[in-house]
């Protein structure tokens, strides 16, 4: 329990929202912690918020150009330390024990790789009573049919992983991160609400239809380097296995 975490977290225009993303986590129960903002050319305050911080344990790392979520998430894997990496986008939100509860969830059941339940808020942090969960156990035969980690609530082992690095495309890059440490690892869910999960006007979550079918399938054709059939096939069943997570695994809540 005293090993350290990485907690990687791409920037961009997020001013409004990194300050609460930054307090949750110097707010840890669990302290043995650094993070690796790695800011993608963010035209607002961003970096100026950010280095009005002056805990050593937080590393700010401006990209000379923008070139997307993948490619900062790949940056900071490659500057962590940590045993542990873990994922907090910069207008999410961690309970105070996510960090703690997790580590301990791993070590007791020698686990490399875990997640765990989200809520959602709103753009002005009001919740929106929704418990997202997923299946207690997502090996990569599963992890192939959807992603079921919120990126948020995600943690591994580098240990066992090992170095991630993915192609850099625009949408899905958090997916195509989860199936190749899914080649590595099975991934466990904690069963507690331990993250917030911030829904926004303009939200990849968002998306219509064909553009979600068109994401998946270029997940599955660039990033997996897959057939065009196989890709299509693929992104039609995120598609369908999409849909029924919000019927099985999203759960609304009195508020």
């Amino acid at each position: 329990m005293n090993d350290l975490v990485s907690i990687i977290m791409p920037s961009y225009n997020t001013a409004k929202y990194i300050k609460e993303s930054i307090d949750s986590v110097i707010n840890q129960t669990y302290s043995n912690w650094e993070l690796i903002i790695v800011d993608d050319c963010s035209k607002d305050e961003t970096e100026n918020l950010v280095k009005q911080y002056k805990d050593e344990r937080i590393k700010f790392i401006k990209k000379e150009k923008n070139s997307g979520a993948a490619d900062s998430r790949n940056k900071a894997l490659l500057l962590a330390k940590g045993k542990w990496i873990a994922f907090l986008d910069s207008d999410d939100i961690w309970a105070t024990d996510k960090l703690e509860k997790q580590i301990i969830f791993m070590e007791e059941n020698n686990y490399a790789f875990s997640y765990t339940n989200y809520t959602r808020i709103d753009q002005n942090s009001v919740p929106l009573n929704i418990v997202c969960t997923g299946p207690k156990v997502v090996p990569f035969s599963k992890m192939k049919r959807y992603c079921y980690p919120g990126c948020l609530t995600v943690m591994y082992n580098v240990e066992v992983v090992g170095l991630i690095q993915i192609i850099n495309i625009k949408k899905n890059n958090d997916y195509a991160m989860w199936l190749k440490v899914a080649r590595k690892a099975t991934c466990y869910l904690l069963n507690q609400e331990l993250a917030q999960y911030r829904v926004r006007d303009k939200s990849i979550s968002h998306d219509k239809l064909l553009k979600k079918l068109r994401s998946h399938y270029e997940l599955f054709r660039v990033s997996e380097n897959k057939s065009v059939l196989f890709a299509i096939v693929c992104a039609c069943r995120n598609v369908f296995y999409g849909i029924l997570k919000k019927w099985v695994y999203e759960k609304h809540i009195e508020g």
